[in-house]
C-alpha cells in the first residue's frame, strides 16, 4: 500500500493570537513535533500545507523530507488545505492519512494502525470520543476537490456515503492546541 501523510499546518491561530505553529515545545516548536512523528510513520509521501504563519513557518521549522503545500485560502477552514493538498498527492497512493499540525501528542503506532485500514474512512476511536488521525481512501479522493470549512473532514465522516472503520486507540484524544489554555495543558502534562 502507497500511503500519502498530509500534516494540517495553515492556520492562522485566530484564537490563540500567535502562530502555534511556533509555539516552543521540546526544544523545538509544536509543527517540529508534528512532523516528527509524522516522519517516523514510514509515509510514501509526506506533505504540510501552509498558509498563516508560511514565512516564518518556513524560516523556523524543518522541512526537509516534506512537501509544502500553500494554501491562499487558509482563512476558510482546514477543508481548503484538504483540497489544495489532495492535487498533489502522488497518483500511486491507497490513502491519505490526516494529522493536525498543532497535536504533536498523536502515537506514530497509532497512526500506523489507522493507516493500514482499507475501507474508505478510518478514524481513531479514544476513550473520550473520535479523533484524528483519519485515513481517507482513494475512493473518497474525488469528494475531497470540493471541501470547505473547518469541520468539513467530519461532515464527510459522518455523510454515511462511505464505510467507515474507527479504530481503537488506548487514552483520550490527544490536545490540539487552539488557545493559550490548551497549550498551557499540553505543557502540563509534559511535565508530569
Amino acid at each position: 500500500m502507497f500511503v500519502t501523510g498530509l500534516v494540517l499546518a495553515a492556520g492562522a491561530s485566530v484564537r490563540l493570537g500567535e502562530a502555534k505553529q511556533l509555539l516552543p515545545y521540546r526544544g523545538r516548536t509544536l509543527l517540529d513535533a508534528t512532523l516528527d512523528v509524522a516522519r517516523s510513520c514510514g509515509f510514501d509521501q509526506l506533505l504540510v500545507t501552509l498558509g498563516g504563519a508560511a514565512g516564518p513557518v518556513r524560516d523556523r521549522v524543518d522541512l526537509r523530507g516534506v512537501q509544502v503545500i500553500e494554501n491562499r485560502d487558509f482563512s476558510t477552514g482546514c477543508g481548503s488545505s484538504i483540497s489544495t493538498a489532495v492535487r498533489a498527492v502522488d497518483p500511486r497512493a491507497d490513502g491519505l492519512v490526516l494529522l493536525l499540525g498543532d497535536q504533536p501528542g498523536v502515537r506514530a503506532a497509532d497512526v500506523r494502525r489507522v493507516a493500514s485500514t482499507r475501507t474508505a474512512l478510518a478514524v481513531c476511536r479514544y476513550q473520550d470520543g473520535l479523533g484524528h488521525p483519519f485515513r481517507l481512501g482513494r475512493e473518497v479522493f474525488a469528494d475531497l476537490h470540493d471541501l470547505h470549512g473547518d469541520k468539513a473532514v467530519w461532515k464527510l465522516l459522518h455523510s454515511g456515503r462511505h464505510p467507515v472503520t474507527e479504530v481503537p486507540v488506548d487514552g483520550p484524544v490527544p490536545i490540539d492546541v487552539d488557545t493559550r489554555a490548551d497549550y498551557e495543558r499540553l505543557l502540563a502534562g509534559e511535565a508530569r
